[in-house]
């Protein structure tokens, strides 16, 4: 299986790079890893929610030229389905069963995503209604994929 993740910005710290690094490193004999950045655009403080919805629409635009028409997309989303491990981990699992050979996890910037994305969603996915700095939640994300796959092979690693 082939697991994307799009995300908004880059990540500028050596402790999120060295742990992003890891868990691609891990991930390997499971699927294959691809990691795609997009820019972010600047918000300015006390934007209006014109100005916002603005910034999302045009990330966004670059976000959507990533998607592949043939992929699974998984939006991260405060009001999405919330899973614990195991149920996450079967989700990964039924996917590849229906043939899902591509799966498209998609991480907004800092204000969230845009409509355009949120249309193009297959499944929207909340870690938690508390909101995580984006950098940190592709940590979180990759360390919950290989957890998924620990828990579909049955190793002791998820306990």
């Amino acid at each position: 299986m082939k697991i994307t993740l799009l995300t908004v910005g880059k990540i500028k710290e050596k402790y999120l790079k060295d742990a992003i690094s890891e868990y691609d490193k891990r991930l390997g004999r499971y699927c294959k890893l691809e990691i795609i950045e997009v820019a972010d655009e600047k918000t300015p403080d006390a934007a209006s929610p014109a100005v916002e919805q603005a910034i999302r629409q045009k990330e966004g635009e670059r976000l959507l030229k990533h998607i592949r028409d043939d992929a699974y997309v998984i939006t991260l989303e405060i009001d999405g389905h919330m899973l614990d491990s195991v149920t996450f981990a079967r989700k990964i699992e039924q996917l590849g069963i229906q043939g899902k050979s591509h799966l498209m996890f998609v991480i907004g910037g800092s204000i969230g995503l845009g409509d355009n994305v949120l249309q193009r969603s297959d499944y929207a996915l909340s870690f938690s209604k508390m909101t995580f700095p984006h950098q940190l939640m592709r940590v979180i994300l990759l360390e919950q994929i290989y957890r998924g796959y620990r828990i579909i092979e049955g190793a002791p690693y998820h306990k």
